[in-house]
C-alpha cells in the first residue's frame, strides 16, 4: 500500500501511525493490540505463545516481528552511580521545554544525538560528546534527497546480511545533514568534546582532568536486541541476536523473523525495506507448511473475539 504525500517530504510521527492503522483496516488484518508476550515455548510440533492475563496462542509456525528498536542501550561509565543529575536515554526525550536553561550533555555521534543536541541548544547550554568524531553525510545530492538515490540505485535493499549486534559495532553510517547541523557545531552551539573519562557527583571528568557540571545527561547510545520471550527456545546467540539466515531460523523449524536490522539488506529494519523480507519469509513458510502434512488439533488459533483491551 503506497505511503501518501509528497515523496520529497519526511512524514511526521502521526502520519506514520495513521498509515499503519489504515493498513490494518485496508487488509482486514486480525490484529490483537495491547497483548504483551511473556514467553514462547514448544510443545511437540506447536509453538505456545504465552501472553499476560494467561492468554495463550498455539501455532505450527511463528514469525517474530517485534522490531529492532524497543530495548534502549544504557552503557555503564565509571562513577555513573554517583551522578546526582538527570540521566536518561534518547528514547525518553520528547521536546526541549523541560531542559530550558539547563546544562545538558548528550552522549553519542549518530542522527539522534546530533538532532537532540542542536534542538536543545536553542534553549539550553549543550555539549555533545562521543568516542569518535561526528561524521556528516549530505542529505541532498544534486537537488534530491539521499534516500531517492539510495532507492533508485538499489543500495537500500542491496542483499547484504549482517551477523547482528556486537559490542565492537560503532556508528558507521554518519549523520544526514543539509548543512544546518554542521554549521551549528562549527559555531560552538552546541559544543563538542571527545568522550569523558568518568562521571562525578555533579557532572563528568574530562581527560585533561577538568570537571564540568551538568544538570542532565542524555544517552543517545542506540538499541540492542530484545527477545526475552525466546530465551527458553535457545535460538539466540551470546549477544541476544536471533540465529537465522535471511530471517529463517537456523535452529528451529517453523520459526521466522522480520524487521531485524541487517536481516537481508540495509533497509530490513524499516518500513521501506521490510516488504521484500516478508515476501521471502512467506515463501519459506509456505514450503515448510507443505512439508508438514501431519494434521494438528483445531485448538491452534488466534481468538479474534478477544476483547482488544485485554
Amino acid at each position: 500500500m503506497p505511503f501518501p504525500g509528497d515523496a520529497e517530504r519526511y512524514p511526521t510521527r502521526d502520519e506514520v501511525v495513521d498509515y499503519l492503522r489504515r493498513y490494518v483496516q485496508e487488509f482486514n488484518l486480525p490484529v490483537i493490540p495491547n497483548t504483551y508476550v511473556e514467553q514462547i515455548e514448544q510443545e511437540g510440533s506447536l509453538f505456545r505463545v504465552i501472553a499476560r492475563e494467561q492468554i495463550i496462542f498455539e501455532a505450527r509456525s511463528l514469525v517474530v516481528a517485534t522490531g529492532a528498536f524497543s530495548h534502549p542501550y544504557f552503557p555503564t561509565f565509571e562513577g555513573q552511580q554517583s551522578f546526582t543529575g538527570n540521566l536518561l536515554h534518547s528514547s525518553d526525550y520528547q521536546h526541549p521545554t523541560p531542559f530550558k536553561g539547563q546544562r545538558i550533555l548528550v552522549v553519542g555521534a549518530g542522527n539522534s544525538a546530533v538532532q537532540i543536541a542542536v534542538e536543545l541548544a536553542n534553549v539550553a547550554q549543550v555539549t555533545l560528546t562521543s568516542r569518535e568524531p561526528v561524521k556528516f553525510v549530505p542529505q541532498r545530492i544534486l537537488g534530491r534527497d539521499i534516500h531517492f538515490w539510495i532507492r533508485i540505485t538499489g543500495f537500500d535493499t542491496w542483499k547484504r546480511q549482517f551477523t547482528g549486534w556486537h559490542p565492537s559495532l560503532t556508528n558507521q553510517a554518519g549523520v544526514l545533514d543539509t548543512g544546518v547541523y554542521r554549521a551549528a557545531f562549527q559555531s560552538g552551539n552546541p559544543a563538542y568534546k571527545p568522550l569523558f573519562t568518568c562521571f562525578t557527583e555533579r557532572g563528568v571528568q574530562w581527560t585533561v582532568g577538568k570537571e564540568s557540571p551538568f544538570d542532565a545527561v542524555i544517552l543517545a547510545t542506540g538499541f540492542r536486541p530484545n527477545y526475552p520471550y525466546l530465551v527458553s527456545l535457545n535460538v539466540l546467540d551470546e549477544y541476544g541476536n536471533p540465529l537465522h539466515s535471511g530471517g529463517v531460523s537456523t535452529t528451529t523449524a517453523g520459526l521466522y523473523y522480520v524487521g531485524i536490522a541487517g536481516q537481508r539488506s540495509f533497509a530490513s529494519a524499516t518500513l521501506r525495506g521490510v516488504g521484500e523480507d516478508a515476501a521471502y519469509i512467506i515463501r519459506h513458510l509456505n514450503h515448510y507448511l507443505r512439508l508438514s502434512t501431519k494434521p494438528i488439533e483445531k485448538r491452534c488459533c488466534f481468538n479474534l473475539r478477544l476483547n482488544p483491551s485485554s
